[in-house]
């Protein structure tokens, strides 16, 4: 049983590591919301802003100036908490895989394998936190701006909605912080 739980815990961790990773890579956290009447599709990422032009699929896309300079609190605070959950779902899963019993490292003190294994989902638990507090602060900020400019009667010509890289980096926080529960409550 324990086993089992083991390895189930380790495959939603990879695949929820993975989501994390591609949510902070990605550039499509913020995407046009307007009318099929549009002939570009246009995505807000955390490094990069890119448009596509629907009738060629040519995608151009505009690098932020440089990490460094003034931006958003938004994507400042999501970038930090982002990279902050990717750098401790990575450390979490090379701990659990040392721990895992199938793994011949210390086989003769399984005692320490599963503390290996419950620091994890400690580690992986701080990081899902993370990585959700870092999505849901970005997609609260869009429908923040969204509703202020509807409510003021603004239109730009085009409004934002949340995208997909949002939404991964959603599912991948709260697929760490499944991991995290299998591994710090249900294994013991």
């Amino acid at each position: 049983m324990s086993t089992a739980l083991q390895m189930t815990a380790f495959g939603l961790a990879l695949l929820s590591t993975l989501f994390l990773l591609l949510a902070t890579c990605t550039d499509c956290w913020m995407v046009n919301a307007d009318d099929s009447l549009e002939v570009s599709h246009k995505c807000r990422g955390l490094w990069r802003e890119c448009v596509t032009n629907m009738q060629d699929g040519v995608r151009t896309c505009d690098q932020y100036d440089s990490i460094l300079a003034d931006h958003p609190v938004k994507i400042v605070v999501t970038r930090t908490l982002l990279i902050t959950a990717d750098l401790l779902s990575g450390l979490a899963l090379a701990t659990l895989l040392l721990g895992l019993d199938c793994i011949k490292f210390l086989k003769e003190d399984p005692h320490v394998k599963l503390k290996m294994c419950y620091g994890a989902g400690v580690i992986l638990g701080v990081g899902s936190m993370l990585g959700l507090v870092g999505s849901v602060w970005y997609a609260v900020d869009v429908y923040v701006e969204r509703t202020m400019l509807v409510s003021h009667n603004i239109f730009l010509g085009v409004h934002y909605d949340f995208g997909w890289s949002c939404w991964l980096g959603m599912a991948g926080s709260m697929g760490c912080f499944v991991a995290s529960v299998l591994l710090t409550c249900c294994l013991y």
